[in-house]
């Protein structure tokens, strides 16, 4: 019995990962969340942002701005700003954004993984 569920599981699981992982935001309908949510501070280029502190966005690697993303709204990482505009993302915009951004050009000197 314990066998069947296990292998019920294991046929289902990789399907509802790929399914949630597969649907992103288009890249029109990611530059406009990133020009609704993001640009106010890190500007709409994900390079000019307002105070210097803020983190350089574009060229970044998309699984790291979709982590952080998730992290802010999970709590595992603190901001209170940021938190407050994760919190508000899906996770489909999350991953749109966060690949809308990497696809940016960028001054950070990143080598991209091909």
């Amino acid at each position: 019995m314990l066998i069947r569920i296990t292998l019920k599981f294991c046929a289902i699981f990789p399907c509802l990962v790929f399914c949630q992982l597969a649907y992103s935001l288009s890249v029109e309908e990611a530059k406009d969340k990133a020009n609704q949510v993001c640009a106010a501070c890190h500007g709409k280029d994900g390079v000019n942002a307002v105070l210097p502190s803020y983190p350089i966005l574009a060229g970044q690697h998309a699984d790291y701005l979709n982590q952080a993303l998730m992290d802010y709204k999970s709590g595992a990482r603190k901001n209170a700003v940021m938190a407050g505009i994760a919190g508000t993302l899906s996770k489909s915009e999350m991953l749109g954004l966060a690949n809308y951004f990497a696809s940016l050009p960028s001054p950070l000197n990143v080598k991209r993984r091909q």
